[in-house]
C-alpha cells in the first residue's frame, strides 16, 4: 500500500502531459483546415472577385495571344511597363499581368483574354495570398531566410507519417475496413472511433503524400539557409553588347515579338505549354518562356534571343536529376496544383476528410484524457490524508 500514493502522483503527471499535449492537437487541426482551403483558394478567389474571371463576349471570339495581350495593355496605358503575362491553369481566369506603373508601383492586373480589357488588380494580400501563407507559414514574416513559422508547420510532416506507420500497425487487417459502416445509437465515442478509422483508412496515400511532400518543405528550407542548392539550371548569360544589332541611330533593333518566340520555343520544345512570358528588362536580356510540358507536375523553359531568333538555353524535364525529378514533385503534389479544377477538388476532398480524422481523434483524445482525469480525482478524494503506520509494508530486495 505505500506504493499507491507514489502511483497515484504518477498518473497524474501523466494526465497533467496529456492535457499540455491539447494545443499541439488543434494545431494540427488548424493546419489540415487551412491546407484544404487553400487547394481551392484561387476557385474562391474567382467566385468572389469578377475581374478574375476570363468571361467570354457574345459571339465567336477567339482567345487573344500573348502578343495581342500585351498590344492590349500598351494601348490602353501607353505610359506602362509590362514585365510579364502569365495564364494560370484553367481557361476560366483571366491573364495576369505583373506591370510597373509611372507613379512607381508594381502591380498585377487582371485582363480579360477575349477582350483585352483591363478588368482590376490584385490586392497586396486576397484570400488566396491568406490561406496559404496561414496555412505554410502562419504568417510569421520571412526576414533572414525562412521564417520559425515554415518550419513550425513543415515539422509536423514527421509526426503525421509516424502516425501512418503505427495507425497501420494498431489497425490489423486494415484493408477489410474501407467498407466498414460508422456505428450510430452507440454513443459518441464509439461514432467518432469508427468514422475516424474510416477516414484514415481511405486516406492512407493521401496522407502519405502530404506527410512526405510536408517533410521535403522542411529539408528545402534548411538547405536554402544553409546556401546548398540541388538545382542544375544554368544561369542564362546575358546578349553580348556586340550582339546586339543596332539601327542607323544607335537604337537596338527591334525585337521579334512574343507570338514569335512562343512559336519558336514550340518547335524547340515539343508539346510544351507557354503559361507564363517574361518580357525583356533591357536590351540585353532574352524573352523568357516557360510552362507545363508532357510531365504534369514541372515546367520546362526556354530562353529566346529576340534579335537572332535562337534559343540561347532551355531547361527540359529531361535535363533534371532524379533527384531534382522527384523533389521538383513534392511541391505540386502537396498542393494538387498540377491537374486542373478536377485534381483540386479530389485533394480538397481528401483534405477536408483528413481535417475531420483529425478532429475525431482529437475528440476521442480529449474525452478519454478528461474521463481518466475526472476519475483520478475522484480517487484523490476517497484516499486518506495519512495512511496508519500498521498498514504499511516494507518492500526489502
Amino acid at each position: 500500500m505505500a506504493k499507491t500514493p507514489k502511483k497515484s502522483k504518477s498518473k497524474l503527471w501523466f494526465l497533467v502531459h496529456s492535457w499540455l499535449a491539447l494545443p499541439i492537437w488543434f494545431f494540427v487541426l488548424i493546419v489540415c483546415f487551412t491546407g484544404m482551403l487553400a487547394v481551392v483558394s484561387q476557385e474562391i478567389v474567382w467566385l468572389a472577385d469578377p475581374a478574375v474571371r476570363a468571361n467570354k463576349p457574345d459571339g465567336d471570339v477567339q482567345r487573344m495571344t500573348f502578343q495581342q495581350v500585351l498590344d492590349a495593355l500598351h494601348e490602353a496605358k501607353p505610359d506602362m511597363i509590362v514585365g510579364g503575362l502569365s495564364q494560370p491553369d484553367g481557361s476560366h481566369f483571366a491573364v495576369k499581368a505583373n506591370v510597373t506603373l509611372p507613379d512607381g508601383t508594381s502591380p498585377t492586373l487582371y485582363v480579360n483574354p477575349y477582350t483585352g480589357a483591363i478588368q482590376g488588380k490584385t490586392p497586396d494580400f486576397n484570400f488566396e495570398a491568406f490561406t496559404r501563407a496561414l496555412h505554410g507559414w502562419w504568417l510569421v514574416p520571412f526576414t533572414n531566410g525562412y521564417s520559425w513559422g515554415w518550419y513550425l508547420v513543415s515539422i509536423l510532416g514527421l509526426p503525421m507519417l509516424a502516425s501512418l506507420v503505427t495507425g497501420l500497425v494498431v489497425y490489423k487487417k486494415f484493408w477489410k475496413g474501407f467498407f466498414k459502416p460508422v456505428r450510430t445509437g452507440h454513443g459518441s465515442r464509439i461514432f467518432w472511433g469508427d468514422l475516424h478509422r474510416l477516414a484514415g483508412v481511405w486516406s492512407i496515400w493521401f496522407i502519405a503524400v502530404i506527410s512526405i511532400t510536408g517533410t521535403w518543405f522542411l529539408i528545402q528550407a534548411i538547405l536554402f539557409d544553409n546556401h546548398i542548392t540541388l538545382s542544375s539550371e544554368k544561369v542564362v548569360p546575358v546578349i553580348a553588347r556586340e550582339q546586339v544589332p543596332q539601327t542607323q541611330d544607335g537604337s537596338p533593333a527591334p525585337r521579334i515579338d512574343l507570338d514569335e518566340a512562343v512559336r519558336l520555343a514550340g518547335l524547340a520544345i515539343p508539346g510544351l505549354e507557354v503559361s507564363f512570358v517574361s518580357l525583356p528588362s533591357t536590351a540585353y536580356s532574352h524573352i523568357n518562356l516557360s510552362g507545363p510540358g508532357w510531365y504534369p507536375l514541372m515546367h520546362q523553359s526556354a530562353a529566346v534571343n529576340p534579335y537572332t531568333r535562337t534559343i540561347d538555353s532551355q531547361f527540359l524535364i529531361s535535363d533534371r536529376s532524379a533527384l531534382e525529378f522527384v523533389t521538383e514533385s513534392m511541391r505540386p503534389l502537396h498542393t494538387g496544383d498540377f491537374g486542373g479544377l478536377p485534381i483540386k477538388l479530389v485533394w480538397f476532398f481528401f483534405g477536408l476528410v483528413l481535417t475531420l480524422m483529425v478532429f475525431s481523434g482529437l475528440l476521442i483524445w480529449t474525452k478519454r484524457t478528461a474521463q481518466a482525469t475526472a476519475a483520478a480525482l475522484k480517487r484523490g478524494e476517497r484516499a486518506p490524508r495519512n495512511l496508519p503506520r500498521e498498514t504499511t509494508v516494507e518492500v526489502h530486495s
